[in-house]
This record gives C-alpha cells, sequence and structure tokens, in this order.
C-alpha cells in the first residue's frame, strides 16, 4: 500500500462504536452493574466455610492467579470449599466485584467474610496467618502438622 493511500484511510472521520453483544461488552469491561442480587451472592460466600470465585475450576484453573490460589488451598490441606467459575456467569463475575468492591478475580471468603485475592492470600500463607485463620474455622492445615513433627525431631 503506498504512503498516499494510507494516509487518505487514516485521515478518514469514520466514528468508532463500541462492540456490541447484546450489551453484554458493558459487563464484560466492568462499566456496568451487576444483575445478580445481593443475596444471592451472600448466601454463596455463606455457603462453606472458605469460599473461592475463581477463573476455571478447582481441578482446572484458567488463569495463573486462580491457579495459585487453589494450590495454596491444596498446600494447607483444605479439600473441602465452595469454588465458583466467573466464567460461567458473567452477572456472578461483576456481582461478585460488586459485592466485595474488589476489581479482581480470584476472591476468598472465609466465614462469610472477604478476605482478598490471589496476593492476600499468599502473603497470608507466607507469613503463617493462613494457618491461624484456618484454624478460627475448625480446619487444621497440614502444613501445621509438618511443623510440629519437625519440631519433634
Amino acid at each position: 500500500m503506498s504512503a498516499p493511500v494510507f494516509r487518505t484511510l487514516l485521515s478518514r472521520s469514520v466514528p468508532l462504536r463500541p462492540w456490541n453483544f447484546g450489551g453484554l461488552h458493558r459487563r464484560w469491561l466492568g462499566s456496568g452493574g451487576s444483575t445478580m442480587p445481593r443475596e444471592e451472592l451472600e448466601s454463596l460466600v455463606k455457603q462453606h466455610k472458605v469460599v473461592v470465585f475463581i477463573k476455571g475450576t478447582p481441578a482446572q484453573p484458567m488463569c495463573g492467579f486462580s491457579n495459585a490460589v487453589v494450590q495454596i488451598l491444596r498446600m494447607h490441606g483444605v479439600q473441602e470449599y465452595g469454588a465458583h467459575n466467573v466464567l460461567e456467569n458473567q452477572d456472578l463475575r461483576q456481582g461478585i466485584k460488586d459485592y466485595s468492591n474488589w476489581p479482581t478475580i480470584p476472591q476468598v471468603y472465609m466465614n462469610g467474610e472477604f478476605v482478598g485475592g490471589c496476593d492476600i492470600l499468599l502473603q497470608m500463607h507466607q507469613n503463617g496467618d493462613l494457618v491461624e485463620e484456618l484454624k478460627k474455622l475448625g480446619l487444621r492445615s497440614v502444613l501445621e502438622d509438618a511443623k510440629q513433627s519437625q519440631e519433634e525431631k
């Protein structure tokens, strides 16, 4: 393509319109509100002692941050927890962000209370706070057992 033709194409005034997939673009970009009722979200976060909202499933996380959350819980031996795949439901994806006032996924809840995302859970794991929080829930971390057995040696 010659330079004059290319410049002509660039100089055309074409109104840009956002992609519209039946209004879904607003929810995907996070600019629209959720249609998921707050009561329903509250019910989800209180379903189990530990609840995560991730991209994918615990068996097949679809992003590195969701995978990290799953791996941290696995390292602590937390096997029974509620997991919700936000990729299956855009209302859930935006709704949980609105509910927690936290802009990213994954999100972790313990005893119905928002804990944070991957970075917070990783920090809690590294500084030992996660073991203590799990104790408060009546869950024993397998890392605590490993630590005690090493101390006994």
